[in-house]
Formats: structure tokens, C-alpha cells, sequence
């Protein structure tokens, strides 16, 4: 995994945790399911990149 794509995916397992818990903080159901998305998003992107890591070997 490239360190450029391993970072962007960790972002955004970053940045959809924190959505998703400020959400749940104030009780916006949007925003929960927004963040949810989002660490989905990164969990995917880093296991394409693992995916092409395994090939690559």
C-alpha cells in the first residue's frame, strides 16, 4: 500500500469516527449515518489498497 493511499484511507476512517460520534453527541441521526459512511469509505479504500499490496507480491 502506498503511504500516499494508506494516509487518505486512514483519514478518512478518522474523519467518519468523529462524525459519527459527534452525531451521536447531540443526537443527529444524519450526521451518525454520514460518519458511518465515511469510515466505510476508508475501510474499503484500504482494503482495495491491501488487495493490490497481495497481487503485487
Amino acid at each position: 500500500m502506498t503511504g500516499q493511499h494508506k494516509a487518505a484511507a486512514k483519514t478518512e476512517q478518522a474523519k467518519g469516527a468523529a462524525k459519527e460520534a459527534a452525531g451521536r453527541a447531540v443526537g443527529n441521526e444524519s450526521r451518525t449515518a454520514e460518519g458511518r459512511a465515511e469510515k466505510a469509505k476508508g475501510n474499503l479504500r484500504q482494503a482495495a489498497e491491501k488487495a493490490k499490496d497481495a497481487f503485487k507480491h
